[in-house]
């Protein structure tokens, strides 16, 4: 495929995992300039020797534009001069990470800020804007944007076409971050509720463990298709409690992401929940899972929100169940099946408590 041409930006990329090292990949063949950042050094000697990751991609050849560094985070001056952030970190290393490159708020460059993580902080229950606002301050949240939808890491390394949501409270923002990132290979399409994208991509890798439990458990066709359907109504139900819209849990960002993660045996979530499905314990599962299923530990922040906005929300309460209150999943599926039948459609009528109190930490 062609590339659309477009002026050089500098970009430094936190973290060197399947979806960090990807966008700079994506980035760099896209004539950018990217500075990877990654905890190992084992990860940045072979990126700048080499130009292979030894752990992830195993195969490809990344763009001679793609410098990595690390372990030690870039200095100060040399984040200065970038002109975007994206932070591809796990959640709950989210606000060390963002702390580090405060400094760069302060330049002149006015850079963008791009987050790609998909969790809910487990200690504060916290979103990834309020997380931005309590490091970054709230003129950096109020541009920041993110960026979630069905995007398998290796699939755009192997530019499969591939489509996206971006989203911020500031629309020319994100319009800014979705000229950065397209290509005939990766289309963004811009929203305005930051909100409703991260709950939605926070939860869909909670279901995705539910998912891949049933897949486990033996459960067929059926159970996937009424598990993803019934999950997508819990999602927007909560969501639009919290005071996202409940229209953004139709886009690429919330149907789209929910069923390519509960559909497909390469999802990191959707493996753990399968693994517990055949009886193997967490800490087994998760020893030997060689990355982050932000699921399970967003499933904690979940159930915080669940039960602070006195939603109704068995399935995620369920894989809560199992993760952390030693509840067999085969009695957990029985329970979902068992408890009394409700109304197929039920939104909620008290709404946007939750989003008026984050948003007012924004001075909005």
């Amino acid at each position: 495929m062609s590339h659309i041409k477009c002026t050089p930006q500098q970009v430094c990329v936190f973290g060197s995992g399947n979806f960090g090292s990807c966008l700079a990949d994506h980035l760099a063949d896209a004539s950018h300039n990217v500075l990877l950042w990654s905890r190992s050094a084992a990860v940045v000697t072979s990126l700048n020797s080499t130009h292979t990751h030894p752990t992830c991609h195993k195969g490809h050849v990344f763009p001679a534009e793609v410098r990595a560094v690390g372990p030690d985070l870039p200095v100060r001056d040399t984040l200065r001069e970038m002109d975007v952030f994206v932070f591809a970190v796990p959640t709950e290393g989210l606000r060390c990470h963002a702390a580090s490159s405060s400094s760069a708020s302060t330049s002149t460059r006015d850079p963008l800020y791009i987050f790609v993580n998909k969790g809910i902080e487990s200690q504060t229950n916290a979103l990834t804007l309020e997380i931005v606002a309590d490091t970054l301050g709230k003129d950096v949240a109020c541009v920041a944007s993110f960026l979630s939808g069905p995007s398998f890491a290796t699939e755009i390394v192997r530019r499969q076409p591939t489509t996206v949501s971006v989203t911020s409270l500031s629309r020319s923002h994100a319009e800014r971050t979705s000229k950065l990132f397209h290509q005939p290979w990766f289309r963004c399409y811009t929203g305005s509720d930051p909100i409703g994208v991260e709950l939605a991509g926070a939860l869909k890798n909670v279901y995705a463990i539910a998912a891949g439990i049933a897949e486990g458990l033996g459960y067929e066709n059926n159970t996937r298709a009424g598990l993803i359907t019934r999950a997508l109504a819990e999602m927007t139900r909560i969501g639009t409690a919290y005071g996202a819209a409940p229209l953004t849990f139709l886009t690429l960002a919330g149907v789209g992401d929910l069923f390519l993660t509960c559909s497909s045996k390469t999802s990191r979530n959707f493996t753990v929940g399968y693994r517990l499905g055949r009886g193997e314990q967490l800490d087994e599962i998760l020893g030997s899972l060689g990355s982050v299923a932000e699921g399970v530990a967003t499933s904690k922040g979940a159930k915080a929100i669940i039960d602070k906005l006195g939603m109704h929300a068995p399935i995620a309460l369920g894989v809560y169940g199992v993760l952390y209150e030693g509840v067999p999943a085969k009695e957990q599926a029985r329970w979902l099946m068992e408890h009394p039948a409700v109304a197929e459609i039920d939104l909620p009528c008290d709404v946007g408590g939750a989003a008026k109190e984050l948003l007012g930490k924004l001075g909005l």
